[in-house]
């Protein structure tokens, strides 16, 4: 029953409190699986950017793909915050959120012409380029949107971020980005390409980042590529490290944005220019847990299940990634520890959200918070097995307020017809 020092999980008189609230009481209420997320947890992470960026000009754009909840953008927002969309979706959450359109970025390899043409007619700040068909196309809707769009080019910088394969996008081998070696070559053409206006240069190499020397190396890449451009005379404004800091989802020692940010401050601040970062899971990750309830004990000659009413349509990283989420009981209980599997309702093996943990020996009905769960998980929901999407809560001191419904059987079906 592990408690990670950094999120704002704490035990009183033998109860789970996210800060002033009783987690129990919050699932009586909405019910179970539910989300539960700390405000104040939010807010003090997205300042400890703003603190470790305060002598620089900078933008601190929320990966808004870790957790896109519209209440969530708009209080980021609220903080100064920029949003970093990946998809015609998040620019219309961030739109809906009051997200001033010169504080959104748009990444990702695959925006599609819709997608491309919202965000034109948006005005926002930035498009990441990844390719140089996507250039062209970029440079084609805004002529016929008779606008300019801002750009930057996304370089691929070949640094290894030391991260799991499925989320790291800095080496060659990945699909994001320009080669290194070909960034020069993609200014220039968008130099020569009507409706463009070259804004930055950007690099992301990656997610769950725990080496903060990796944020060196692939600054130093970008330097480089920086002082060729000037050498051609091709200017920018911005320069985007990307985001992927990591956290901690046991115990184990995690850098946070003080610690990678100051090794590079006299580097950065040399080059004059405003900084943008893209956090997303270093925000939000340690602010939420996943709560759930047992529904059955089983056990045979190999192993010992908890089968809890959540599954990997609420948290699909363990299936996925092979992920590792703390699990522990919102009351205390005084009953002999055993090593279980803590495994969802879902008709599939994969469904198993924790593998040979130590817990009291579960019983119907025992609540459980699955910790860590901020962050790539409501996002990342799903409807399979026609499961309904739950709710999703934020923890305002010693309040509530539900900012996301369960859905409903209507709401499954809603837009299908027969």
């Amino acid at each position: 029953m592990t408690l990670i020092p950094t999120t704002p999980l704490r035990y009183r008189d033998e109860e789970l409190y996210l800060d002033e609230c009783a987690l129990e009481r919050i699932a009586g209420a909405v019910g179970t699986p539910a989300f539960v997320y700390s405000r104040r947890y939010i807010e003090e992470r997205f300042q400890a950017y703003q603190e470790a960026l305060k002598d620089l000009p900078h933008l601190i754009c929320y990966g808004m793909k870790a957790c896109s909840n519209v209440a969530i953008v708009k209080l980021l927002g609220e903080l100064g915050a920029g949003m970093d969309l990946v998809s015609g979706g998040e620019l219309y959450r961030a739109q809906q959120a009051g997200i001033p359109p010169e504080r959104m970025i748009f990444s990702g390899v695959g925006k599609t012409e819709d997608e491309i043409r919202q965000a034109v007619r948006a005005g926002i700040l930035m498009l990441n380029v990844e390719s140089q068909l996507e250039l062209q196309a970029i440079s084609r809707i805004a002529q016929e949107e008779g606008r300019t769009a801002g750009i930057s080019i996304r370089i691929n910088p070949d640094v290894d971020a030391h991260t799991h394969p499925y989320i790291s996008t800095g080496l060659q081998e990945n699909k994001f980005g320009i080669p290194f070696e070909e960034a020069l070559e993609m200014y220039e053409e968008a130099l020569e390409l009507p409706g463009l206006e070259i804004r930055g240069l950007q690099s992301h190499i990656g997610s769950q980042i725990t080496e903060i020397e990796v944020f060196s190396d692939a600054l130093d890449k970008l330097i480089e590529v920086y002082r060729t451009l000037q050498e051609h005379h091709i200017g920018i404004r911005y320069l985007d490290l990307g985001g992927g800091l990591g956290i901690a989802y046991q115990c184990e020692n995690v850098a946070g944005p003080a610690e990678m940010i100051r090794p590079l401050l006299d580097r950065l601040r040399a080059l004059g220019l405003t900084i943008l970062f893209e956090p997303g899971r270093s925000i939000v990750g340690n602010s939420g847990v996943l709560l759930s309830r047992v529904i059955y004990y089983k056990e045979n000659r190999e192993k010992r299940f908890a089968i809890v009413d959540a599954g990997m349509t609420e948290l699909l990283r363990p299936a996925l990634y092979n992920a590792h989420h703390e699990v522990v009981p919102v009351r205390r209980l005084d009953r002999e520890p055993i090593r279980v599997d803590v495994a969802g309702p879902i008709c599939e093996s994969s469904d198993v959200l924790a593998k040979d943990r130590l817990l009291p020996r579960p019983r119907p009905g025992d609540l459980y918070a699955i910790l860590s769960a901020g962050a790539y998980a409501s996002c990342m929901g799903s409807n399979y097995n026609s499961r309904l999407l739950p709710p999703e809560v934020l923890v305002e001191g010693d309040r509530y307020r539900v900012i996301r419904e369960r859905e409903s059987y209507a709401d499954l079906i809603a837009k299908e017809r027969f």
